[in-house]
Formats: C-alpha cells, sequence, structure tokens
C-alpha cells in the first residue's frame, strides 16, 4: 500500500525526521491559507502515486494519452519544469497569491508522467510547502533484501534524480549496508554510512539521527520501502527530508489499521482493488487478453511465460493460493472476467493442498453465479484430480481440457484469437 508524499512526511516526522513545514489543501483558497501561515514563499506538489511529478504534465482527461506520447518520445521538448514555460506537478511560488494560483492550475487536472502511464493520475490534492535553500542533495532508501535476509539501507551523493539512473551511469556512488533485524539499528550505522557520503562534524550527527528515524519508521510500520530523495543540506546546515516515499507491506495491514485508513483505492488499479475487497489478494492487472487462475506464484509466472512461448499475452498475475472454499475460484473469475480485454481464461492447478475437486466446483459454481461468454481452459493435476474430472463431467460444461501446460498455453491463445 502507497502513501501520498504528504503523508509518509506526516509519519516519518512522527518518528524524528526533520522535514520542512507544510500542510496537504484540496483547494486553492486552502493552498493560500497554508502559504500565508508559511510566509509565502512555498513549494505546490501534486499528490499522486507516481513520480516524475516536476517532469510531468497536466492535461485534461481526454489528451493524457497524447501528452503521454509526447514525453515518451521527446522528453527534452515536453517534460515539465518548476518554472518556465513548460510547469508542471511541482510549482514554486514566492507568494501566497502564487502558490493559490498554481493550486488552481492543478487540482482537478490530470498529471502525465513518465511513470502514471497513459492514462495519467487526476490530481485531486496538492502539498504546500515552505521553500528550501539546498546546498547539497543526497538520496536514502530503506527496503527488504531478499538475499541477505535483512533491511538494507541504500544511500548516494546523487541526490533529487530516479536512483535507477544512477545505478545505471554511477555505480559506485551508491552504497549499501545491511542491518541486522535481531540487533536493530544502532550508531555504528549511521556514524558508517554519514563518513562515506562525506558528512562530518554536526552534519554527520544529523545524518545519523535522521536515518535511525527512517529506520523506526520502517519496522514500525511493516514497511517494504522508505525512501527519501531528495536528502538536502541547506545553505544554514541542517539535514532534513525535503520529499518522502512509504510504501507498506499489504501482508501486514492487518496490524496496520491506523495506517490501512490512509489508502486511496482511487490511485489503485481498480481490478486490483476489487480483488483485495473479494479476497482475491495475490492479483496484478496485466495488458495482455488471457486471464489466468493458478495456485501458486512460481506456477503462475510459469503459466505466464508459457503463455507468451505460445504466442500470447497474460491479462493477469493471479496466485489464487491453497484453495478449500469454492467461491474464492467464483471471486477470481468475477475479477477476471470484469476486465473488457480478456478473451480467454486459463485455470492451471497443480494440486497439492490445494483440492482439484475445490477448483471444479468453483468454476461450476461461477457459471450459475455470473455470466461467463469467454471461453475457459483447464489443466488440472494432484489432489483429487479424479473427484474434479467427475464433477466437470456432470456438469456439462464447455470447458477446452489440456493435459499439459504448453498445450493448455496453445488452446488459450487459440481460444482468444477465435473470441477477439
Amino acid at each position: 500500500m502507497k502513501l501520498h508524499e504528504y503523508q509518509a512526511r506526516d509519519l516519518i516526522a512522527k518518528y524524528g525526521v526533520a522535514v520542512p513545514g507544510g500542510r496537504v489543501a484540496s483547494t486553492p483558497a486552502e493552498a493560500r491559507a497554508i502559504a500565508e501561515e508559511l510566509g509565502g514563499r512555498v513549494v505546490v506538489k501534486a499528490q499522486i502515486h507516481a513520480g516524475g511529478r516536476g517532469k510531468g504534465r497536466l492535461v485534461e482527461a481526454g489528451e493524457t494519452a497524447a501528452m503521454f506520447e509526447k514525453l515518451t518520445t521527446d522528453p527534452a521538448n515536453n517534460s515539465g519544469q518548476v518554472k518556465g514555460e513548460r510547469v508542471g506537478g511541482v510549482r514554486l511560488a514566492d507568494t501566497a497569491e502564487e502558490a493559490e494560483q498554481a493550486a488552481a492550475a492543478i487540482l482537478g487536472k490530470h498529471l502525465v508522467s513518465i511513470q502514471t502511464g497513459p492514462e495519467g493520475k487526476l490530481v485531486k490534492n496538492v502539498l504546500v510547502a515552505e521553500q528550501t535553500d539546498v546546498a547539497k542533495e543526497y538520496y536514502v532508501a530503506i527496503i527488504i533484501d531478499g538475499a541477505e535476509a535483512a533491511p538494507l539501507i541504500m544511500a548516494s551523493t546523487e541526490g533529487g534524480q530516479e536512483i535507477e539512473v544512477v545505478a545505471a551511469n554511477n555505480p559506485d556512488a551508491i552504497v549499501k549496508m545491511p542491518v541486522d533485524a535481531a540487533t536493530g539499528f544502532e550508531p555504528y550505522i549511521g556514524r558508517t554510512l554519514a563518513a562515506r557520503l562525506g558528512f562530518t562534524g554536526d552534519q554527520a550527527n544529523q545524518f545519523s539521527k535522521l536515518l535511525e528515524g527512517l529506520y523506526d519508521t520502517f519496522v514500525a510500520t511493516d514497511a517494504s520501502l522508505v525512501e527519501v530523495n531528495p536528502l538536502v543540506v541547506t545553505t544554514d546546515g541542517r539535514v532534513i527530508a525535503l520529499d518522502a516515499k512509504v510504501t507498506i507491506d499489504d501482508n501486514a495491514l492487518f496490524r496496520q489499521k491506523e495506517l490501512e485508513a490512509l489508502r486511496d483505492k482511487d490511485e489503485e488499479d481498480p481490478l486490483e482493488v476489487l480483488a483485495q475487497d473479494l479476497g482475491v489478494a495475490n492479483f496484478i492487472k496485466l495488458e495482455g487478453n488471457i486471464g489466468c487462475v493458478v495456485n501458486g506464484a512460481g506456477l503462475a509466472m510459469a503459466t505466464m511465460d508459457t503463455i507468451k512461448l505460445a504466442g500470447g499475452d497474460p491479462a493477469n498475475f493471479l496466485d489464487i493460493g491453497t484453495v478449500n472454499d469454492p467461491q474464492r475460484v467464483v471471486n477470481a473469475l468475477k475479477v477476471i472476467l470484469e476486465d473488457p480485454s480478456v478473451k480467454a481464461i486459463l485455470v492451471n492447478i497443480f494440486g497439492g493442498m490445494a483440492r482439484v475437486d475445490i477448483i471444479a466446483q468453483g468454476v461450476i459454481d461461477a457459471h450459475k453465479q455470473i455470466k461467463i461468454d469467454v471461453p475457459i481452459v483447464m489443466r488440472l493435476v494432484g489432489t483429487n484430480l479424479a473427484e474434479g474430472e467427475q464433477l466437470l463431467e456432470e456438469s456439462g460444461l464447455p470447458v477446452v481440457r489440456a493435459k499439459e501446460l504448453g498445450e493448455a498455453a496453445a488452446k488459450a491463445v487459440e481460444a482468444a484469437g477465435k473470441a477477439a
């Protein structure tokens, strides 16, 4: 679950991280009032779940695809600016009146950036924050390193730009340090990273304290990512987080109810929201036309690869998990069928703890509960296979059967092609 920048800033501030003053506004009048409180000299930032806001452009709903094409093919002549002729989703204001004008120009528009995709994102709120005189920009983030099985702190002297660009062009500028989850953040970690980034004296102490606050945020909120880009040193010597990004692990939301209330479903894919609401947690929308119902993440990825090898494109990743309730199969098919691009569905089950007869009964129940007007290809192997086969045979449903995954993928691609 992603947080908006203003939510992430408020969150890390609770754990002692220094951030500039500022608040969120949903109207131009609110933006003006906040700017007046901050002395007038502020930055107004569109709040959406995507990066590249400053280089993005604001357009009406029907113009998003055309603008995305311009940004991807000719960024030099189309990318947004903080100030200038092509101002984007981040704008500087020197007075409260300018802040009000900036908010009026941003709110209600669709912001298109490299990260939003061609559909863009509707801007409902802006962050109004005090401007900061920056002397130097840095990058810092905390993620989970699967190889180390530990939290990993990444930092760089090359802040204010995409870390992927830094990794590609100057990988030596990124320093990494794992944290032992059993002992947690210890003072030497802050001192070591401060030295590697060139901090000295009081600024090294400020950086260490800020880093500890970010780590405390990471652990306490069950985050999968805490990122500050840029982390800055101001001209008067302060070390502060100018921006913030926090992503909470969805699997931990059951114990993060206060944070779950911050979720903005309007920023998420509608199908993924529906899937979560129906208890189909492991669903990711893709761009193809063959829906997938699979048990197990590895098998789901292998199924998508096999569809590609057969000349097709998967419409989703869906790990239905260990199924003991036919209704979960029904719900999975409901989600997939909400996608108008789906022309066929491939059900690929390798039953271990998941029972084939439960899957079969779920497909039968789905035909009774919802309208299914696309072909379903089923490849079933494993526990209670004979019982599942009998249920399908007695149901008389026109499902397409396959014994091997390659055969099933080929039949799904063929069926999708006929239905297109």
